[in-house]
């Protein structure tokens, strides 16, 4: 759907099997919420601490763009955000600065109005 330097976001539609069996099996995705997944390997984020503070970025991220993005997709989309590059590790002191933070914080911002944009531009 979108990507920048260190981020990729990938969206799936999930459509339901024809059939007479699609009451028997269970929903993979039950209810209306938000199904958004985090992909932070210790390949480009090597400290635990690092890797969470992506996610909790990201997961936050997708709390504020969902809207947007859900207003020009089909209902039961379910979304992922792969980290595809590390943070050069010597621009920041700390595995969890503040820096980091924004620096993260203005990369997922950018991957999410790309994809909405995007979305919109098809609708």
């Amino acid at each position: 759907m979108a990507r920048t330097e260190h981020f990729v976001l990938h969206g799936l539609a999930l459509q339901s099997p024809a059939g007479p069996t699609v009451a028997q099996l269970p929903a993979l995705f039950p209810g209306q919420g938000l199904w958004v997944g985090a992909v932070t390997p210790k390949r480009w984020a090597k400290r635990a601490v690092t890797r969470n503070l992506i996610r909790r970025q990201i997961f936050n991220m997708a709390e504020v763009w969902m809207p947007a993005l859900r207003a020009s997709l089909p209902q039961h989309t379910v979304f992922l955000v792969r980290m595809k590059a590390a943070y050069a590790a010597e621009q920041f002191r700390s595995a969890a600065s503040l820096a980091l933070r924004q620096v993260v914080r203005v990369e997922l911002e950018r991957l999410f109005a790309r994809a909405a944009d995007l979305n919109r531009g098809k609708s």
